[in-house]
């Protein structure tokens, strides 16, 4: 029997594994969406959080020792994981612990990816993992850990990096890509190049960097304080620790796919587009991302709130429903339509107002007699009543709002004239 299909071999491997997700990224890319709150915080799928994500993949694959990096902004980041991660019992080893940036080394905040975690090894040596698995805090996607520590471990690695394939074209100038030998063992690293390295054997596909590494801790060690002592170093994993190792040590590449072997789901929700590409995915009939699936449940902080509602049928046009949507609780649709949308909780549609192709965050009211499409309404938005939003882009530049390069719009409170800086 190959001891990686072993459930038993795979959960000794992740009870001796420590996470280290890194959550403390600005994303600026995302303009106002983090301007008050950390990347890794951004709501997301109509009730989560970008960082309930990798979480739940940690618990799920059996990973329960846990730390969270943070750094930027991160109160409501921190009120999220109290409120909603305080599920461990540390009378069996288990935990989720934040780290702040607390200028443990040298009085300096984290300057980078690489020393976030240096500053860190104290804590690390005090829990003696046998590995540790990096993780970034802002990426959508569903992963064992499991299978790819057994890889790691079977294949006698200092270090694995787990990868995406991805077209050629599509990993120039955007992504990390591993050049690999056939055994896939990492030859070159090459941060954001304008021709990636494709795989032996197809010209059209690469291995893209998915920013999720496993060390042995020992390595870790070495390599970390290495990095600290170069003052050349931007102290940056990618750009920085993984290629000054792939010359003399084992660094792999562990391509992330799904059972049955096509490349998984996995998204980059950093720029305006992106993150309303992903959400709108979701309301699809049949979307990539299955967030009804029993078996890996995405976990998170719930508020208690009543079930959504819709009411009014009237005649004269006043009805509340919704098709093609996603509708979370508390919601009101008062009279007012809404197509192929996405709700977050605590979110009031007033009369004959319609919403389509819409993300609407937590606690917004859209007042009656408003068209909107193509739109992102930041948490707490109260739209006034008769407002067209997304049917007139250059109107809405005039107006403040921002439109992103695929022409949806994003409206904030503050943008409304609603000085509401919600840390939420």
């Amino acid at each position: 029997m190959d001891p990686s299909s072993d459930p038993r071999y795979i959960s000794r491997l992740t009870r001796g594994t420590l996470a280290l997700i890194l959550a403390g990224g600005h994303g600026t890319r995302l303009h106002e969406l983090t301007a008050w709150r950390a990347k890794p915080a951004v709501p997301f799928g109509g009730k989560f959080r970008l960082v309930d994500f990798p979480l739940s993949n940690c618990v799920n694959s059996g990973v329960r020792r846990i730390g969270v990096i943070t750094q930027y902004k991160s109160h409501s980041l921190v009120q999220h994981l109290v409120r909603g991660w305080s599920i461990f019992k540390g009378e069996l080893g288990e935990f989720i612990e934040i780290l702040p940036a607390s200028q443990r080394v040298g009085g300096e905040w984290y300057q980078g990816t690489a020393d976030a975690v240096y500053q860190n090894l104290d804590i690390i040596r005090s829990l003696w993992p046998e590995y540790v698995l990096i993780l970034g805090g802002d990426h959508v996607y569903k992963m064992d850990y499991g299978p790819m520590l057994a890889a790691h471990v079977e294949a006698e690695a200092d270090l694995t990096v787990g990868c995406l394939e991805v077209p050629v074209t599509q990993a120039a100038d955007n992504f990390g890509v591993c050049a690999v030998d056939a055994t896939s063992r990492i030859k070159a690293f090459q941060e954001k190049p304008e021709q990636p390295t494709p795989l032996p054997g197809s010209a059209h596909v690469c291995l893209a960097s998915m920013g999720i590494y496993i060390f042995n801790t020992r390595f870790l060690y070495e390599r970390l304080i290495a990095d600290a002592d170069d003052p050349k170093s931007r102290h940056d994993f990618g750009a920085n620790v993984v290629p000054g190792a792939i010359d003399n040590y084992r660094v792999l590449a562990y391509p992330f796919k799904d059972p049955s072997g096509k490349q998984a789901y996995w998204r980059d929700v950093g720029s305006i587009d992106s993150f309303y590409q992903a959400n709108m995915e979701l309301v699809d009939v049949v979307p990539e991302l299955n967030l009804y699936d029993q078996t890996w449940p995405i976990l998170t902080y719930q508020a208690q709130l009543p079930p959504a509602k819709f009411v009014f049928n009237d005649d004269d046009g006043r009805r509340g429903f919704a098709v093609d949507s996603m509708v979370s609780g508390g919601c009101v649709i008062s009279g007012a339509a809404l197509e192929r949308s996405l709700l977050f909780s605590n979110v009031r549609i007033e009369a004959r107002s319609q919403v389509n192709e819409t993300v609407v965050l937590p606690d917004c009211t859209v007042g009656a007699n408003s068209q909107i499409r193509r739109a992102i309404l930041d948490r707490g938005c109260e739209v006034p009543a008769g407002t067209s939003i997304g049917h007139d882009l250059e109107h809405d530049r005039a107006r403040g709002f921002r439109v992103s390069e695929g022409g949806i719009v994003l409206v904030t409170p503050d943008m409304l004239g609603q000085p509401l800086h919600f840390v939420r």
